[in-house]
């Protein structure tokens, strides 16, 4: 077996190139799918630590009035014999600009079994109970990748009282990995005399169920109503995880490509080893162990790449997460070791997968068959006729799963629609050597009076079983990077054209709410002051839909089937300005009647509630209010992008009045002309508002496209990644068989052809064909976008983007693959024009 394997291993000292192309498409194919299960895992590390913390089932209490809670309130409470306990909540800057989340809790109050109570007692090795953290100097909890943001080692953090931006010393530091990150805990008494709060807090927390009801004056949230960052981002790591299996998949194009040709070349070789005895079952083990070290290497040197992407990638995915969804990640890696271990079996598993139609052929051809190379071709029509057989399987389940997705609730099936989605792509891929094959031999045949021409579609069709695998790749990226380009695209489009509706006032104030109603007065009497939009904030309980106002609804309950599901309540004023604006997706009776309902105390209902609850303007909505039950009727459905709960939209007047929502922004539109910086300086001057409390609407939107833009870097990077894995592919079945197309080539030249015609020819072969290819990738790119858009989306987030098509991206994946392809084919030409006439014959006569 070792004479085997050197022997078959031989061949790659003969041909390095094939090598390096076998490696490289390992090596990206797993440094793209590591790098991104590095990113998922690092970012569910940091979920699994901020939901031990802040997901730990303890229902919060607020003030009713939007007022700051006071220790006086918390006091209030326990002399009463209601069990809360108080949260500080606030933020400091780290000497290197980090912004830290310092929260303060009182351990003794706090239910034992929470993450909070857990945190606080969670002592270092030098103090075996409660008095460090308690009694001055107190003590600062902190997770260990916060470490170097103070330039301290583990070793010398136990006890150290680093310094802030501001100079002021913490207090002395205890280790607690199970914190999320950026974050440091701390008893509420050192808290406050660090963020200067004086006698405020943040919020009240309880048990869950401890309380039956809220105090006076007080909103109750329940421990349910919290969503956890886990649920939702599943939606973007699946979306992620999605890609890298298309990288995988592409780059392992490449590794099968590579495989083909250096198992053809070495059919003397094989002859020969199998005449001196070895049997067909060593031969098979022998390459089997090949393909194993090769994999072994390539998947080291992959999950190395990996590492190194995802750290390059990784500030951009927690901006798109925090900006999303809020959620904070780390950023720093840090990975079990089954990460390590589940990137080489998948790479392995993957390349055996590659491999195993190789080995396949190769244990069943013949000795004699071995010897001869149009066995392999012969084979192809055979493999050929199978590839469309698997492809109408695929797409028979693409039907199946189609079937399935349009009976379930809607809001669900977002792996059947993943499921949905790779099928068409397995299907179109599938089909397509078949689709070429058939096609060559029709325009071959059309041909038959151009003679050079007829032979350059027939040279195409011995070319096909090589140049199908890379062909594959090539319509699956570029169909692929069309399909998210356009989503992409069209998201980006909505919501340029969203924030243009919803930001429709000139400045937005967010002013205390013991001034809300004196600001207000004040620019009723500005006569540059057009319009004020306010609006108003507070959350509830969906109890039950009434059909059509029947009063027959069925009682509505959340997952678990104990409580009802919360939903948010946002008040606007419907003003000539925001209702011109303001986007609709359904009403009852038309946009102009659903308006006139809404002045009068109808309901909107936002996409993503409509959605998980089959709500259709015309129903009615019970909800729970201060007074007991409010019953509402939906005048109309509308957008709303990005948001991950259900909502329900209300003037800001009617709000208030039966719901008691404490003041939130206001909106100013003004005259035509009127200086607005000018008013925001004597707004603050009036009434000493911050910086942050006035902005304009510019400002506004700059800072929101700035998240967006982030949002999806990830999401392109991936993408231009995938599309260079293809080019590899496509580029690795060329040089591979560089030195067979001259032998084909010489003949032609012989006959008098020049060598200048002869590249052309080469180049016009492999444009054509890609452009065939792209020409196939544009339907499925919009099939894709589909997809992703009507089935994806709206299972993972609730809400339905517009499929918008782009031209120029059409036109640039077109330009693309044939530009891929004769990039490609440049090379080959190249060497074809540098070889001398003496070679060409030399290579006829080998």
């Amino acid at each position: 077996m070792r004479v085997v394997l050197i022997t078959l291993l031989s061949h790659y000292r003969r041909h390095p190139g094939q090598l390096v192309m076998l490696l490289l498409g390992l090596w990206v194919a797993s440094a793209l799918w590591s790098g991104v299960q590095a990113i998922n895992t690092s970012a569910r590390d940091s979920y699994a630590r901020a939901e031990s913390l802040f997901s730990t089932g303890l229902d919060r209490l607020e003030r009713r009035d939007g007022e700051p809670l006071t220790r006086d309130d918390f006091l209030a409470l326990r002399l009463a014999g209601v069990p809360v306990s108080p949260l500080l909540e606030g933020s400091l800057e780290a000497p290197d600009g980090t912004r830290l989340i310092v929260i303060g809790i009182d351990p003794l109050t706090l239910p034992g079994d929470s993450g909070f109570a857990t945190a606080g007692s969670s002592s270092s090795s030098n103090s075996g109970d409660l008095t460090g953290f308690l009694s001055p100097p107190w003590q600062t909890q902190l997770p260990p990748d916060l470490l170097d943001t103070f330039g301290l080692s583990r070793t010398d953090a136990e006890g150290a009282t680093p310094r802030l931006a501001d100079g002021r010393r913490l207090p002395p530091l205890t280790m607690a990995p199970s914190l999320p990150p950026d974050t440091l805990v701390m008893d509420i008494a050192a808290a406050a005399e660090l963020l200067d709060s004086g006698e405020g807090i943040s919020r009240l927390v309880a048990r869950p169920g401890a309380l039956d009801e809220a105090p006076p004056g007080l909103i109750l949230t329940r421990a349910d109503v919290l969503v956890s960052p886990g649920q939702l981002t599943e939606s973007f790591h699946l979306n992620l995880t999605a890609l890298a299996l298309l990288a995988l998949v592409v780059g392992l194009f490449i590794v099968q490509a590579a495989l083909g040709l250096a198992l053809e070349q070495r059919l003397g070789m094989l002859r020969t080893l199998r005449a001196l005895g070895v049997s067909g079952r060593a031969l098979v083990a022998a390459l089997a162990l090949e393909l194993l070290l090769l994999g072994v290497l390539g998947a080291v040197a992959g999950i190395a790449g990996g590492v190194w992407l995802a750290r390059a990638l990784l500030p951009d995915v927690a901006a798109t997460l925090g900006s999303l969804y809020g959620a904070g990640v780390g950023a720093e890696l840090s990975l079990p070791w089954h990460y390590w271990a589940g990137g080489v079996a998948v790479t392995l598993g993957g390349l055996m997968l590659a491999g195993s139609g190789v080995l396949w052929r190769a244990a069943r051809l013949s000795v004699l068959g071995l010897g001869q190379a149009q066995a392999w071709r012969a084979g192809f029509r055979r493999q050929l006729g199978l590839m469309a057989a698997a492809g109408g399987v695929a797409a028979l389940v693409g039907l199946v799963l189609a079937a399935w997705l349009s009976r379930l609730p809607p809001g669900e099936g977002l792996v059947a629609g993943f499921g949905l989605v790779a099928a068409l792509l397995l299907a179109s891929a599938l089909w397509l050597p078949p689709l070429l094959g058939v096609t060559l031999a029709g325009l071959t045949h059309l041909a038959r009076r151009r003679p050079l021409a007829q032979w350059a579609l027939a040279d195409l069709q011995l070319q096909l079983p090589r140049l199908s695998l890379a062909m594959m790749a090539l319509l699956v990226a570029l169909s692929a990077n069309l399909g998210v380009s356009s989503m992409v695209g069209g998201f980006r489009l909505t919501f340029l054209e969203w924030l243009d509706q919803r930001l429709v006032a000139d400045l937005y104030l967010r002013p205390p709410a013991e001034q809300f109603a004196v600001i207000d007065d004040w620019l009723t009497e500005r006569p540059e002051v057009a319009e004020r939009l306010a609006t108003r904030r507070s959350e509830t309980r969906l109890l039950a839909i009434e059909p059509d106002g029947t009063g027959l609804g069925d009682a509505v309950a959340d997952h678990t089937g104990e409580r009802q599901p919360p939903v948010g309540l946002y008040g606007i004023t419907p003003g000539e300005t925001l209702t011109s604006r303001w986007p609709l997706a359904d009403t009852q009776d038309g946009r102009e009647a659903a308006w006139v309902a809404f002045r009068n105390g109808a309901a909107f209902v936002n996409e993503q509630l409509a959605v998980a609850e089959g709500i259709t303007p015309g129903d009615w909505l019970r909800l729970e209010a201060p007074s007991g039950e409010a019953r509402l009727r939906v005048a109309a459905i509308y957008p709303d992008y990005g948001n991950p709960r259900g909502e329900v939209l209300l003037t800001a007047p009617h709000l208030a009045d039966r719901f008691g929502a404490p003041p939130g922004s206001l909106g100013v539109v003004l005259t035509e002309g009127a200086d607005g910086a000018a008013l925001a300086v004597e707004l603050a001057a009036a009434f000493g508002l911050g910086q942050d409390s006035v902005q304009d609407q510019r400002g506004v939107k700059r800072i929101a496209t700035d998240i967006f833009e982030r949002t999806f870097t990830i999401t392109r990077a991936l993408n231009a990644l995938t599309l260079g894995v293809a080019a590899l592919a496509l580029l690795a079945s060329l040089l591979a068989q560089a030195g067979e197309r001259r032998r084909r080539l010489a003949p032609l030249w012989a006959l008098g052809v020049p060598r200048a015609r002869l590249g052309q020819l080469q180049l016009a072969q492999l444009g054509g064909v890609a452009l065939a290819t792209g020409l196939l990738a544009i339907p499925l790119g919009i099939a894709i976008a589909w997809g992703l858009v009507a089935i994806i989306n709206v299972a993972a987030f609730g809400w339905r983007l517009p499929l918008h098509l782009f031209p120029g991206e059409i036109a640039l994946t077109l330009a693309t693959a044939v530009g891929v392809a004769l990039a490609a084919a440049a090379l080959p030409v190249v060497r074809l024009w540098r070889t001398p006439p003496r070679a060409l014959l030399a290579e006829e006569a080998s």
